[in-house]
């Protein structure tokens, strides 16, 4: 693949009409017609060219700027000519965003983290001058400066890359960036160029020894096409940001399994005077790792959100719909349990179509089993109470010879760690969510009146686990434990961070102090993976992955640490990095879907909905887990920027439960895991035709807990 374009710049120097700075961008056309935006004192940035043509055989070609126009509103134009085309590149700055724009302003915080951030809307329209036809896509590219020795440039697309975006020891295949290094086979390299579909908000960002920078599409899709976002180290060290019309999925388009599939390409045939435009915005930012945060707040104000609500059913009648899915798709009373999966065609597979199995928390268990209770007793339905109350005594009654939890049930095998394939291994983050619910589901049944030994004995036996593994020199909790022994089986990653919350509840429900002194300790040391902007490690079945379900377990931890320790100022802010890094998998547009799919003849509205993980890229409910935390957080802040965030999740996925036999090809109550918003597993607008219990359950106890939540009144 040639590319012909410059890595040459001219000296960087105040705009020739002496416009002052802050005036609107300094456009400064460099030697061989690249656009200068900021000198390298602050971090250098570079338009390549006015546009790149990709041409089918390979070619990169740059359109370079020929001349740059400054305009009296602030806005500059850059134009040029070369290889049959036209382009002209305009930046402007942004005008207000629409609606609400209390969430820029709402309280210090938020002000406080808008840092050095200069934005501007751009565009570039590209017109056929030649006679005849050509072929070819075309490359928006932003060149930083060179990085500093041993320096990572901090990749970040929203829901898809994470710096590296997979240690060297994780075991998961996917997606990763290393320095000097294109293998296809093990899916490492240097660049990389993704459809928009895959990202929760189609934006790159990057920085360099100086500063940093991020450009984003303003839509997912233009009239040539699915657009597309991407990221190179050059050669000289510096980081490449790229926006793409037509998408180019380079140098492998992933598919979910260890086989990656070729490259993706498509180009556009021009015609003679045919006109395109791609618009985008440009921010330059410092060098703070979380620089993305306000950015990624301005692109969802921005984002068309006047729809009205997406979802199909209120709050009530949502919580009445999963309840009764629980329990009549997943519950089984011998023993109790319920069921990790249940076909949606009961015909065909019937019984063999469901999992039969059941792990104590995470995809089933202890936590929806909590909701349902909580429902069952606010709605006075006994059978569901009583099978409930079944399924949390099956797993308080069934203790490791360690004293844990097991991680799951199986009609066949019976109680075992789950899926690690170290048959001794715990993980510690279904330990640590299954002592979690346990404790609240107890502590509401105390409320009524009602004492349950064997839970509490439960709940008081995995915390000292969970405390006695606890790293004596950094605190740091066990990221999985022994099932013989409760031994801690290694520390790393985040798995342990889900013991916090269970530890802080506990210390109050139970008026042991040193409960919340081991959180404490822990939470110090998380800190440093918080600030770092990688969490992973949170799910059973991804390794060492960057997940979602990462930042719902940081963002529980650090507020209820808050809640409980208001006098530290630390809990707050790790509370509200975890939850900026935990929106970074929050959709904030509505992906296109064809009409012949079942989620656009549905209309599946995408907005609030959360990418699982870079290694599993579907939508998913798990960010309902953290709902309540979440409006309280945003309480704490007065800041309503996550109040709307928490909303629009619960709207999403009020959207596809299953309001009557048929409905989806589902029956009543059904809620899927999966909703395929892009190329991956299986077919874009596809949805997987199993009912979760973790689905209905996660709803099912956002909507109970909604309810006690003044902010949620109207929606019941």
């Amino acid at each position: 693949m040639t590319d012909n374009s410059s890595d040459t710049h001219g000296e960087f120097a105040p705009p020739p009409d002496g416009t002052p700075p802050g005036e609107g961008p300094l456009l400064v056309r460099g030697a061989r017609g690249s656009l200068l935006l900021r000198g390298p004192a602050e971090g250098a940035a570079e338009l390549t060219a006015v546009v790149t043509l990709l041409t089918e055989d390979g070619e990169h070609l740059p359109v370079p700027a020929r001349t740059v126009e400054r305009h009296a509103d602030g806005g500059v134009c850059a134009h040029g000519t070369a290889h049959g085309f036209e382009a002209a590149l305009r930046l402007t700055a942004p005008g207000p965003p629409e609606g609400d724009s209390s969430t820029a302003t709402a309280t210090a915080t938020a002000t406080a983290t808008a840092t050095a951030h200069a934005a501007w809307d751009g565009s570039v329209t590209v017109r056929r001058v030649a006679p005849g036809p050509a072929s070819a896509g075309i490359r928006v590219e932003l060149r930083l400066g060179p990085l500093d020795e041993g320096q990572a440039p901090g990749w970040l697309i929203p829901g898809l890359f994470y710096g590296e975006n997979r240690l060297p020891d994780c075991t998961r295949p996917y997606p990763r960036y290393q320095p000097g290094t294109r293998d296809v086979a093990s899916m490492t390299s240097d660049a990389w160029s993704f459809r928009a579909d895959r990202c929760a908000t189609p934006a790159v960002f990057a920085r360099d020894g100086r500063g940093g920078a991020a450009l984003a599409l303003t839509g997912e899709r233009t009239a040539l096409g699915e657009s597309g976002v991407g990221f190179a180290l050059l050669p000289g060290g510096r980081p490449a940001l790229r926006l793409h019309a037509p998408y180019r999925e380079e140098p492998l388009s992933y598919y979910g399994s260890d086989v990656p599939r070729p490259a993706e390409t498509p180009a556009h045939v021009w015609q003679r005077d045919e006109t395109h435009t791609l618009p985008f915005t440009l921010h330059l930012l410092d060098g703070d790792p979380h620089a993305y945060a306000p950015v990624l707040r301005t692109l969802h104000e921005a984002a068309p959100g006047d729809r009205g609500p997406a979802a199909w059913v209120g709050l009530d009648e949502a919580a009445e719909l999963s309840a009764h899915g629980l329990h009549e798709w997943h519950y089984r009373p011998d023993p109790p349990v319920l069921l990790e999966t249940a076909a949606f065609d009961r015909e065909a597979l019937g019984e063999a179509g469901d999992r039969q199995a059941m792990h104590v928390s995470w995809i089933s268990g202890v936590p929806y089993a909590h909701a349902l209770l909580l429902h069952a007793r606010r709605t006075g339905n006994a059978d569901r109470a009583a099978a409930a109350t079944g399924v949390l005594d099956h797993i308080a009654r069934n203790l490791t010879p360690g004293g844990t939890f097991w991680g799951q049930w199986t009609r066949r095998g019976g109680w075992n760690v789950g899926w690690h394939p170290d048959r001794r291994r715990l993980h510690a983050r279904t330990l640590g969510d299954a002592t979690l619910f346990l404790l609240r589901a107890l502590t509401a049944e105390r409320a009524r009146g009602a004492e349950h030994p064997d839970w509490e004995h439960a709940v008081r036996s995995n915390l000292a686990a969970a405390t006695a593994g606890q790293d004596p020199e950094t605190g740091r909790l066990p990221a999985a434990h022994d099932s013989e022994t409760a031994a801690p089986l290694g520390h790393e990653g985040g798995a342990g961070l889900s013991w916090i919350p269970a530890l802080v509840e506990a210390a109050g429900v139970f008026r042991e102090p040193a409960l919340l002194d081991a959180a404490r300790r822990a939470a110090a040391h998380y800190a440093a993976d918080v600030r770092a902007e990688f969490l992973c490690g949170a799910p059973e079945d991804v390794s060492l992955a960057p997940t979602s379900e990462d930042g719902y377990n940081a963002l529980i931890a650090y507020t209820l640490l808050h809640e409980a320790d208001p006098g530290d100022p630390r809990w707050l802010d790790l509370a509200r990095r975890a939850a900026d890094w935990t929106l970074t998998f929050r959709y904030t547009y509505d992906v296109h879907f064809g009409p012949h799919t079942l989620l656009g003849q549905y209309g599946f509205r995408t907005r609030g909905a959360d990418q699982a993980s870079p290694s599993n890229q579907h939508l998913h409910a798990f960010g309902l887990i953290c709902l309540p935390e979440t409006v309280r957080l945003a309480r704490h802040l007065g800041d309503p920027y996550y109040l709307r965030s928490a909303r629009e999740n619960l709207d999403c996925f009020r959207q596809f439960v299953a309001r009557a036999d048929g409905d989806f090809n589902a029956y009543r109550g059904m809620v899927s895991e999966r909703f395929y918003q892009t190329e991956c597993f299986q077919a874009k607008g596809m949805l997987l035709t199993l009912s979760h219990a973790w689905s209905a359950g996660v709803l099912l106890y956002a909507c109970e807990t909604a309810r006690e939540l003044p902010e949620f009144q109207e929606e019941m």
